[in-house]
């Protein structure tokens, strides 16, 4: 699997952008009507940012906890190399 990069909408064929609204849309409305959807169950998410992004940090939290999965935060002064 290769990696794809999404950082602005030119980056996605037309297509491929409205099956990824579609679903960001049903994804919405199931958590609107309380269904469980727990694909990411069982899974961990790292995080580690070069720069404070508490904004980014705790959308990516809320995120993971919605979908089944858990997340940690790794200081990157803490992970670097001694």
């Amino acid at each position: 699997m290769t990696v794809r990069h999404f950082l602005t909408l030119f980056d996605l064929e037309p297509a491929t952008l409205k099956h990824l609204l579609a679903r960001a849309s049903e994804l919405k409305r199931l958590q609107r009507e309380g269904k469980r959807h727990m694909p990411l169950s069982g899974k961990v998410l790292a995080m580690v940012f070069e720069k404070a992004s508490t904004r980014t940090r705790v959308s990516f939290e809320a995120g993971m906890a919605q979908l089944g999965g858990a997340s940690m935060f790794l200081s990157p002064h803490a992970t670097r190399p001694r």
